[in-house]
């Protein structure tokens, strides 16, 4: 495993800083934590769309539309 110290983290940081600028750097900041946060999350196996599953199963209740209305679902 590859051992990064802080002189090597600042390097990084700076050439960043460079490349970037700094009106961008903080975008791409975020950008990277999300795809760092969204693959951690598939290797855990935790997805947004496991709760959305639950409001495809028919319970047997009639489903309320916008405008105040029901609808029976079959």
């Amino acid at each position: 495993m590859v051992n990064v110290g802080p002189m090597e983290l600042i390097i990084v940081l700076v050439i960043a800083l460079l490349v970037l600028g700094p009106k961008r750097l903080p975008e791409a900041g975020r950008a990277v934590g999300k795809g760092m946060r969204e693959f951690k999350d598939s290797l855990s196996g935790i997805n947004d769309h496991d709760h959305d599953d639950d409001d495809d199963e028919d319970d047997g209740e009639p489903a309320v539309i916008r405008d105040g209305t029901t609808s029976s679902q079959s």
